[in-house]
């Protein structure tokens, strides 16, 4: 039987998005990339709080990152992120097992 499904990258994905916080962090990187310190201003919590769980998501593969100076931002993975369109289609995080669609930030 083969193995398409990809259990183990699947389940860690799905991990990393069984929390509320990090949930609401994707649901914010859908307006694209923002630094740390902006994704905790949008969603009022703190900067340590939001860097851990993106880094949750960094190790899941569902989020990018890139160093500007002393700052480093992030954005949604592109082998992942499927942006909506104006045709009022959803958003998608497509994690390979499963299609999740996206309520708009």
């Amino acid at each position: 039987m083969s193995d398409d499904l990809n259990p183990d990258e699947c389940s860690r994905r799905l991990k990393a998005l069984a929390d509320p916080e990090r949930l609401r962090i994707v649901q914010c990187l859908q307006q694209g990339e923002m630094s740390v310190g902006d994704v905790a201003l949008a969603l009022d919590a703190e900067i340590a709080n939001v860097s851990h769980h993106l880094g949750v998501l960094r190790n899941a593969k569902l989020v990018v990152d890139r160093r500007e100076g002393k700052y480093i931002y992030y954005s949604l993975h592109p082998d992942v992120f499927r942006p909506g369109t104006k045709a009022k289609k959803p958003a998608v995080l497509d994690l390979g097992c499963c299609k999740l669609e996206l309520a708009r930030p």
